[in-house]
């Protein structure tokens, strides 16, 4: 065998490999390993904390995840998802209204409603109100309602809930005016741009005009709810595993004990603080009750609590993930805007009138 005959390049490269990976999981779970293969090379406490966080999160929100993507993949299979599209279709004001009210009210969380969302917009739904909804969502829930009641008063509660409708009204009716302008064109991911119809796009063929919501009872809808849940379920669930990861991420190295002395200044400057410390860090909106209690006894006023709680609530990591996995950089962009702004105009609105 002489030198010009042995390979030049090895059968099997590693950056191939790698790159192979990479397009088999998707963005999320390859960027994800890799963080946690330079954790584990620098810092492997940290790596099993957040394995252990990311697994611990993920069985938390378990049932809700079931719940969305059944929900998600119910709506496709019976027909729905067209009726809430020709419903939001030609009343926008009307749809935005409610999406912000059953935005600041539903019990689901921002990560849990995405694939309902995603199905909605491909279903033709309009962005105003689906931006609305991602906006007033996490902001407040039942549960929520009761326990930042029961820490920081019915009053701080009340106005909390009413910056979560107004916020996803402004988020909500803004949009529209820019959507009319053609700015968004093209502004969603292909998840959750208008589909072609179920037949042209390789699914079972069911007529958007025939709703049956006994779906089991036919074999192409029972395909149909398996395809679409099982999509449903492999999107969601690898964006949560990563949010969650981020989060664990954002809990160890910007600590609550960081934030607290940073936000502790009453004046004006501390409202455009809170939003500067809200929109990049993660505080879960149950974490932060006791963090901004305590910050308010210790003289902070409460609204500077309420901007923080609002600008970490709308940009938390599952949040934030959530929406850009379905919207491009542009349209990602106008979420974060309406997140820092609303927050700060629903604290100095609330400052006003305090004073």
């Amino acid at each position: 065998m002489t030198l010009s005959s042995l390979p030049t390049e090895p059968q099997f490269s590693f950056l191939a490999f790698l790159s192979k990976c990479v397009r088999k999981l998707d963005f999320p779970l390859s960027v994800g390993f890799l963080i946690l293969a330079g954790l584990a090379f620098i810092q492997q406490d940290q790596a099993a904390e957040s394995i252990d966080f990311t697994l611990d999160a993920l069985i938390g929100i378990l049932p809700f995840l079931l719940l969305s993507v059944g929900l998600a993949a119910g709506l496709k299979t019976t027909g729905a998802d067209q009726i809430v599209a020709r419903v939001f279709e030609g009343r926008p004001l009307q749809a935005i209204a409610m999406a912000s009210l059953f935005g600041a009210l539903s019990p689901f969380c921002s990560c849990g409603v995405i694939p309902i969302v995603a199905g909605l917009l491909a279903a033709g739904v309009p962005i105003a109100p689906v931006l609305a909804f991602c906006i007033a969502s996490p902001i407040m829930d039942p549960q929520m309602f009761v326990l930042t009641a029961a820490s920081l008063g019915m009053e701080f509660t009340i106005v909390k809930t009413v910056a979560a409708v107004g916020m996803g009204l402004m988020t909500g009716y803004t949009t529209l005016l820019i959507s009319r302008s053609g700015a968004l064109e093209n502004a969603l991911k292909p998840m959750a741009q208008p589909s072609c119809g179920t037949s042209a796009c390789g699914a079972p063929s069911v007529s958007e005009a025939q709703i049956k919501w006994a779906f089991w009872q036919e074999k192409p809808r029972n395909l149909l709810f398996v395809q679409e849940a099982g999509k449903s379920a492999w999107f969601l669930g690898r964006w949560l595993a990563f949010a969650f990861l981020l989060e664990s991420l954002m809990i160890a190295f910007l600590p609550g004990e960081m934030i607290a002395t940073w936000l502790g200044d009453s004046s004006f400057f501390a409202l455009p603080a809170a939003v500067i410390l809200g929109v990049p860090a993660y505080l879960n909106g149950f974490a932060a009750i006791p963090l901004i209690r305590g910050l308010i006894d210790l003289g902070m006023s409460p609204a500077t609590g309420l901007t923080f709680m609002l600008a970490g609530s709308v940009t938390s990591i599952p949040a934030a993930v959530a929406v850009w996995s379905i919207a491009k950089p542009k349209l990602f962009a106008l979420y974060l805007f309406f997140a820092a702004s609303g927050s700060f105009l629903s604290g100095l609105f609330y400052m006003l009138w305090l004073s």
